[in-house]
């Protein structure tokens, strides 16, 4: 299959040339680092293996878990809050039909427990009453709150619409293997479970169970997005060499244009497909990144549609940005515009032609502008959006997240900053454990 291919050329310009290069040795260094798994955060890298190391075996029981459940609901509500959603709902909404929430057939797939919302819950559970669900929890402790509440709520709420012994059947639930309150439950209520690997992070973890279940009930090839991965895998591996290991030039193009005060990354696109999947990469890189005040910030657009709303600041704003573009070479559709007599519009000269050759010349237009107005590009092609495309892709932009985390010398596997505003919203709300810190930020009100 034709592979992920990475441009940087349209960033020389802003850079000196040999500033890319430059990074050789480091990315060597970290990249030896990573396979012998000897660097920061190191007991957080099963991730690198992952792909090579998923048996056939616990495949073909996802498969079969999936195709039980989807065989008696029409709706699977998952449950979950950052990595333990975004994954798979980057995979899901790029592969399924734009229009497929309002076709009838198949498992959909709903989201809860990633927003404390009360009217999103309120509005999920009066949607779900006369509906045939079941529930999938994601959490390795099972008492981070967002999902805890959510999973508290739809849990009472589908043992009384089908009883206890139904539910049972319809809850999966995915967390540590050994401890925690979810496997305590799993345990105590019989339900199917499957593993949260100790070694790999939430925000890595979408070619585990976490995101593999969800893309199976959804009925996509999950062996085709694992097998993505594993090339990439095997390619990236290979050789540190900037000439052969594509997420090595990314992480070394984008700290090259850090140290030359590019500090703001747009993750682009033209197809509204990867959305998603730009939510999922903010994730990646934000957490992994933003630690000791260094970082560059991940932010997202969708072209051309954005370039209506973002599209003067990108073009003339401050010189801070830079973009790296998802350009995909082929549509899942074809669809030409029509001649039309009257021509009020103005578009005879177009007539006859794809949409999507409107879309690339907007693509190439739009690069072309940005570059002008002092906005550097990097460029990552892909065939075409299907699983094995999204395998390439989450494997590659993780290992260059590890690289990169590693360039910028901070451990890009742990987030500790993360829970400060849980320490004050547990001390607000008088958790038990809390009552000094509610003293004081209580003060502080």
């Amino acid at each position: 299959m034709k592979a992920l291919d990475i441009d940087i050329k349209l960033i020389e310009q802003f850079v000196a040339g040999d500033s890319v290069d430059n990074f050789q040795d480091e990315i060597k260094k970290h990249h030896e680092s990573i396979i012998q798994k000897t660097g920061k955060g190191n007991d957080f890298l099963g991730w690198v293996d992952l792909p090579a190391e998923i048996s056939g075996d616990l495949l073909q029981d996802i498969e079969e878990t999936a195709t039980a459940l989807r065989s008696k609901t029409d709706y699977l509500v998952v449950v979950g809050i950052g990595g333990s959603y975004l994954g798979a709902k980057a995979v899901i909404e790029a592969l399924k039909d734009s229009f497929d929430d309002f076709k009838s057939g198949g498992t959909k797939v709903l989201y809860a427990g990633q927003n404390l919302s009360e009217d999103y819950m309120a509005e999920l559970m009066n949607f779900l009453s006369d509906k045939e669900y079941g529930i999938c929890v994601i959490s390795k402790s099972g008492t981070t709150t967002e999902p805890a509440v959510a999973f508290r709520i739809l849990k009472n709420h589908l043992e009384h619409k089908v009883g206890k012994e139904e539910a049972r059947k319809r809850i999966i639930a995915i967390t540590d293997k050994e401890r925690g309150a979810l496997k305590v439950l799993a345990n105590q209520e019989g339900y199917k479970t499957y593993i949260v690997p100790d070694d790999v992070g939430g925000r890595y973890s979408v070619l585990t169970p976490v995101g593999l279940f969800p893309i199976a009930v959804s009925g996509f090839d999950i062996r085709a997005l694992v097998e993505g991965a594993k090339a990439m895998r095997s390619r990236c591996l290979a050789s540190p060499d900037l000439k052969q290991n594509p997420a090595a030039v990314y992480a070394a193009a984008r700290n090259a244009l850090y140290q030359k005060g590019f500090e703001i990354e747009l993750l682009i696109n033209f197809s509204p497909r990867l959305m998603y999947f730009t939510e999922w990469w903010k994730q990646l890189y934000g957490e992994s990144e933003g630690k000791e005040h260094k970082g560059i910030f991940p932010a997202g657009a969708n072209f051309t549609t954005d370039l209506h709303s973002m599209g003067q600041y990108i073009q003339e704003g401050r010189r801070v940005l830079f973009e790296t573009l998802i350009s995909v070479e082929n549509p899942r559709h074809e669809l030409s515009i029509p001649e039309d007599e009257q021509n009020l519009d103005g578009l005879n000269y177009l007539a006859g032609k794809r949409i999507e050759y409107v879309n690339e010349m907007a693509e190439k237009g739009t690069v072309l502008a940005h570059i002008d107005g002092g906005v550097p590009n990097i460029k990552i092609r892909i065939p075409q959006i299907d699983a094995y495309n999204l395998g390439q892709m989450i494997y590659f932009f993780e290992l260059a997240c590890a690289y990169s985390g590693y360039i910028l010398g901070v451990n890009p596997f742990d987030q500790p900053g993360v829970e400060a505003y849980k320490k004050n919203m547990f001390a607000l709300l008088r958790k038990p454990g809390f009552e000094k810190e509610s003293e004081e930020i209580y003060r502080r009100l």
